[in-house]
């Protein structure tokens, strides 16, 4: 996400309070409700149930991202990219810092805007995969001893901009989005290498390669059921757009199309931008948008949003059953009960 992004997308909130908060507090035990749940169509009560209430869970963060539910011990890990941190919530435990620094470790680096982990995502045998910014890799983090193992960093001996969000197919090959919101600067910055922000997969092996090259900012990405269907959405205010590609058998993709645009959406009273995204098991995306989490059929019919009064960076579901929406929503996250459950 870029200055300017982020920038926008607080002042449309309100959340600039947000960059002078000391600590992140955990709500009380009562969980605030907050936002509304907008309901665009009927079809809406059949994956959120009418009265379903958004929930506030802790705040005080700079900017939270990248939410990913363990279910081997039941807790969720987000980043706070700014702050270079990982934290951890549970509903046992409430809130504590689970890694410092996520990303970027050593002196601070003129080149970076932002040090930390971004997207994150259950990976095999008590690990997550990260996009982390801050060390422009894609990377594996042993969950126990918190060892990081650096999967890719470049392309065509090119480090990346600064990987933003990340998926794990079921043959095991990585899917993630890398534009420049890491570095100062943007696409400015004396210290990108590529040419342009890219979209990508990582095979089993570690091969890199590049599946589209075209997107000025791709941000969140996500697989349909089948893994037939690539989604990528792009946070670009003037073309905020959530775009689908086939995916074939060997990882390459065809037929790129638009899904939703949502640009016409984006305004001062619906702070946000197409962000990270995640998909139920029967298909529905659950993906940021502006005016919070847009809840759309596989064709993008948009069935309602889930707003918090901000803008929402990324969703994961958790929780026991797989049906709870967590949020990263700027400086707090927060959740929803739905009607269906995660991957």
């Amino acid at each position: 996400m870029s200055l300017s992004r982020r920038t926008v997308l607080a002042a449309a909130s309100g959340l600039a309070l947000a960059a002078c908060a000391t600590a992140p507090e955990a709500a009380s035990t009562a969980y605030p409700a907050i936002g509304r749940i907008r309901r665009l169509d009927p079809a809406l009560d059949a994956v959120i149930a009418p009265g379903a209430v958004v929930e506030q869970l802790a705040d005080g963060f700079s900017w939270s991202e990248g939410p990913v539910w363990i279910h081997d011990g039941d807790y969720l890990l987000f980043s706070d990219v700014p702050e270079n941190r990982i934290h951890r919530w549970s509903e046992a435990d409430g809130l504590s810092l689970f890694m410092s620094p996520s990303g970027w470790v050593g002196a601070p680096d003129p080149g970076l805007r932002e040090g930390g982990s971004n997207g994150l995502f259950p990976g095999p045998r008590g690990t997550i995969l990260m996009a982390d910014s801050g060390s422009r890799s894609v990377a594996r983090l042993d969950l126990a001893t918190k060892a990081k193992t650096v999967l890719a960093e470049r392309y065509q001996g090119k480090r990346f901009n600064s990987p933003n969000d990340v998926v794990l197919s079921k043959t095991g090959a990585i899917f993630f989005t890398d534009p420049p919101y890491g570095l100062k600067d943007d696409d400015r910055s004396p210290v990108k290498e590529l040419a342009f922000n890219g979209v990508y997969r990582i095979a089993r092996d570690g091969g890199v390669t590049l599946l589209d090259r075209s997107l000025t900012r791709p941000n969140g990405i996500a697989l349909s059921p089948d893994e037939r269907t690539l989604y990528v959405a792009v946070s670009d205010p003037v073309a905020a757009i959530l775009y689908a590609y086939d995916l074939d058998t060997a990882g390459m993709v065809s037929n790129r199309r638009v899904l939703s645009d949502m640009t016409a959406q984006v305004s001062d009273a619906n702070p946000g931008l197409p962000d990270g995204m995640r998909v139920a098991h029967d298909g529905m995306l659950f993906a940021s948008g502006p005016g919070g989490i847009h809840v759309m059929t596989p064709q993008g019919r948009t069935l309602g949003i889930v707003e918090t009064g901000g803008p929402i960076a990324n969703c994961a579901f958790g929780g026991p059953r797989g049906d709870v929406l967590y949020m990263t929503s700027g400086n707090r996250i927060a959740r929803v009960k739905t009607l269906t459950r995660g991957l």
